[in-house]
């Protein structure tokens, strides 16, 4: 479900954040409220990945923080035990996650109409 709601939401890399003392992925990002059915309606939202022992980011440039991605897919996968995550941009951009669980929650911070 998550994944469903986050596509095509937009994310800049300067509100990344891996945390690896806290084993904890931070996301923070703007999408569309496709739950309420209202395609006008932007919600800023926080993806938050806990037990995370590994981070990688594939065609990011972390010092470009003013670039936005459009983030298009959250993948998980089974692998030897552990389990992968892939959050897939644009322009080929990826980032790899990989955790013995899996813990996520997509918390809203607030929201706004496009028409507003």
């Amino acid at each position: 479900m998550i994944s469903a709601y986050a596509s095509k939401a937009k994310v800049k890399v300067a509100e990344i954040k891996y945390l690896p003392e806290n084993k904890v992925f931070l996301l923070s990002l703007e999408r569309f409220g496709k739950e309420t059915g209202n395609e006008n309606l932007i919600i800023k939202s926080i993806i938050k990945f806990d037990f995370i022992n590994f981070c990688r980011a594939k065609n990011i440039n972390p010092n470009d923080e003013d670039s936005v991605l459009k983030l298009l897919a959250i993948n998980f996968f089974k692998n030897e035990g552990r389990f992968d995550i892939q959050l897939v941009f644009d322009n080929n951009k990826i980032i790899e996650l990989k955790s013995e669980i899996i813990e996520c929650v997509l918390e809203d911070q607030n929201k706004k109409n496009i028409n507003d």
